[in-house]
């Protein structure tokens, strides 16, 4: 069951990068995003009441740092959206399964294997590939990177702490953090001066608030509890798969074949990395969390 959560989740947000790269057309970046934020804390904000107490201060310290994580990862990935192509975006974000290793031995000196240091310089070979296609450039693809560098620290501070954790405050308590230091940008440029219009926009806001979201990081928290870190890290290998269909089918992607030899060469590095970022976040689940 919680494989089977876990790749339809993937699948949603797959399908997610076609609507928002439509959605930011139309409707500024970061009111968008703090809306989306909003619908996903108002979806969790009934069954996760009763827990919220239990997560106690440094709890809500840990859920409200790492929402703050998802919406710089969000701003960056969604910017860089803006530049390139739906397929682009999603095989770049899948990088996040290879930089996890890097970011764990940054932060708890944990031991890389070398598994994981080939699967780098082989993903990193395509991202060259990709970054050189037409309908794309260089900044979007950079942007696209360093939030995928964002949600990678995400990962290795989620698979940490949700043991510990009720993951419907847990996620609740992102999602609320998300939404705050979204809102805060937003007001600031004056994006919330146009209400949102138009089921471009509201399909969108109501897709990804609620799915991929509410529901998709409830999944995350819920599903790293009751699956190995190995299958979950397995299954997230499917997000770019998803998104390169989709831009495909709905978007009208077509990357010629030097884009999509460089989307194989980057799935090719995430699958000799996976095995060994996964041990490496299985370890730091086993390991007490410093003070």
């Amino acid at each position: 069951m919680p494989i089977l959560a876990l790749v339809l989740v993937t699948a949603v947000w797959g399908v997610t990068f076609v609507q928002v790269k439509d959605a930011v057309e139309i409707y500024p970046l970061f009111a968008f995003l703090a809306l989306r934020f909003a619908i996903a804390s108002l979806t969790l904000l009934p069954p996760a009441a009763p827990h919220l107490r239990a997560l106690g201060r440094r709890g809500v310290v840990v859920s409200a740092g790492m929402g703050l994580l998802l919406a710089a990862g969000y701003v960056l990935q969604t910017e860089g959206l803006q530049r390139t192509t739906v397929s682009s975006t999603g095989f770049v974000t899948g990088m996040y399964v290879v930089l996890t290793p890097l970011i764990a031995l940054a932060l708890f000196q944990t031991r890389i294997p070398w598994a994981a240091w080939t699967g780098v310089a082989v993903a990193t070979a395509g991202l060259a590939m990709l970054s050189g296609i037409h309908g794309g450039n260089v900044a979007g693809i950079m942007l696209v990177l360093a939030g995928s560098a964002v949600y990678s620290l995400q990962i290795v501070l989620l698979e940490r702490y949700a043991p510990r954790y009720q993951p419907l405050a847990l996620t609740f308590v992102e999602m609320v953090a998300a939404l705050i230091g979204l809102a805060i940008v937003a007001a600031s440029l004056g994006q919330f001066d146009t209400a949102p219009h138009g089921w471009t926009v509201w399909g969108a806001l109501l897709v990804t608030g609620v799915f991929a979201s509410a529901f998709g990081y409830l999944v995350q928290s819920w599903a790293q509890r009751r699956a190995s870190a190995t299958r979950t890290a397995l299954i997230f290998t499917l997000e770019p798969v998803f998104a390169g269909i989709f831009g495909y089918a709905l978007a009208g992607d077509r990357l010629g074949a030097l884009g999509w030899g460089g989307c194989v060469v980057i799935l090719a590095g995430i699958a000799l990395a996976e095995p060994a970022a996964a041990s490496v976040l299985a370890r730091l689940v086993r390991r007490p969390a410093r003070a």
